[in-house]
């Protein structure tokens, strides 16, 4: 078997959309990020794609309202979706989110995996759990990626994936959990072998 990772530094940034029908066309293979306000989500895939400016990252959490489509290679695409949970967002705004997301999630053909990013230090806060439900209803595997890794010394950080993995036994369907941190890189080459063989499961 190719152990082989994808080169992710040549992923472009490709089109913003505020709902599904303003999408690339459904074909090829997708790959959602998706995760609260301030989970660390932009900086993941910066740190991803080795790119410091790809996603745009914010102290003001919320500042990501649309659907942000990057293509790694032609067919193969990383979708940073969203951050939610943020309060001060309106609740019309907050709501219509929901609609988008749960359409995204059932509806998408081309989506392959979803990478749930939660802080290490606050994770399977409510939305979290309701989008891994999402997610598993919807046969979409996913991994979770416990953020800001580096904010626990390695003890705390352990004992913390391994809570984090046996409270993802309640989901069921297909649940990876790892640590991860942009600031370190821990947990990167973990992110690259998951993320290849979803975007390469079809033999493309």
């Amino acid at each position: 078997m190719e152990s082989t990772s994808l080169n992710f530094q040549p992923t472009v940034f490709i089109t913003s959309a505020a709902d599904i029908r303003q999408l690339p066309a459904d074909d090829g293979v997708e790959i959602a990020f998706a995760g609260r306000s301030n989970a660390g989500k932009s900086s993941a895939l910066n740190t991803l794609t080795r790119q410091r400016n790809l996603a745009r990252t914010s102290k003001t959490p919320g500042r990501t309202q649309l659907i942000n489509v990057f293509e790694v290679a032609p067919g193969k695409r990383l979708i940073d979706l969203p951050g939610y949970g943020y309060a001060k967002v309106p609740i019309a705004v907050k709501e219509k989110w929901q609609r988008a997301l749960s359409e995204y999630l059932q509806k998408r053909e081309s989506l392959k995996g979803l990478v749930l990013l939660m802080d290490i230090r606050h994770p399977y806060r409510d939305v979290d759990q309701e989008l891994l439900h999402w997610a598993t209803d919807c046969d979409i595997p996913v991994l979770v990626l416990l953020t800001k890794a580096d904010k626990l010394k390695p003890g705390a950080r352990k004992s913390t994936l391994l809570q984090a993995r046996e409270a993802a036994l309640v989901f069921g369907g297909d649940v990876t959990v790892e640590m991860f941190s942009s600031l370190n890189k821990l947990g990167l080459p973990l992110v690259e072998a998951k993320l290849t063989e979803w975007l390469t499961q079809d033999g493309e």
